[in-house]
């Protein structure tokens, strides 16, 4: 391109035996392997959004979103992971603990696997953000084991999880979590919480009707 700038013509495989004569060897910023490496995990690791906010699902147990929100108590800090049925509103299966491990997410998968209410999970839909732990190779093993069907938001978008961000307001709203002085306190805490909610809360958009009254609706008409 220099040369012909300077109106010298010459082909460009002239050029590289001149350079084979002479031994002229140019610099060239190679790709950072690592990088690279990284960038193809990430692809492999993330998911196209299936779900594209159909948060009217009709059968209980096919669709669930799950997210993980703080929860600051005593000057420390509590992180609750949460799996939502997207049908009934229900939640199926929480973790409580004081670290971001990659545990917190999958004892809540190990969970919703032991959820005797729910007859099978194979080809069920599992929505969540792109955060850290839903990216990592452990939680999507641990979906792929489950037979389960990966979704995700799209970057930065927190209305493409709304019903898990709608039970994480209620439940800062309505909870004195602030007042908790243990882990212990606070779990007990959130456990009754979590109870109320699904078997004593009656919902407008449910028909007035708690998570668990509407799951058991939705499932005598399907």
């Amino acid at each position: 391109m220099q040369l012909l700038r300077e109106d010298v013509r010459m082909n460009h495989k002239k050029i590289l035996r001149i350079m084979r004569k002479y031994r002229l060897v140019t610099r060239i910023r190679r790709r950072n392997p690592y990088k690279a490496l990284m960038k193809k995990s990430k692809e492999h690791w993330t998911c196209e959004n299936k779900l594209n906010r159909a948060f009217r699902q009709r059968l209980p147990f096919t669709a669930f979103c799950t997210d993980i929100t703080y929860l600051p108590f005593n000057r420390r800090f509590a992180y609750l992971s949460v799996i939502k049925d997207i049908a009934s509103g229900e939640i199926v299966s929480w973790n409580l603990a004081q670290h971001l491990e990659m545990d917190l997410v999958t004892d809540a998968l190990k969970k919703l696997k032991d959820n005797e209410q729910i007859p099978a999970l194979n080809s069920a839909l599992i929505h969540s953000d792109q955060g850290f732990h839903y990216t990592n190779p452990s939680y999507v093993q641990a979906v792929d084991a489950l037979n389960m069907v990966r979704s995700m938001s799209r970057k930065g978008n927190c209305i493409d999880n709304a019903p898990i961000e709608s039970f994480f307001g209620h439940l800062k709203d309505e909870v004195d979590y602030k007042g908790c002085k243990t882990i212990e306190e606070l779990q007990a805490l959130i456990d009754a919480y979590i109870r109320h909610y699904n078997t004593e809360r009656p919902q407008w958009e449910r028909k007035k009707m708690t998570p668990v009254n509407y799951r058991n609706h939705l499932l005598a008409c399907a």
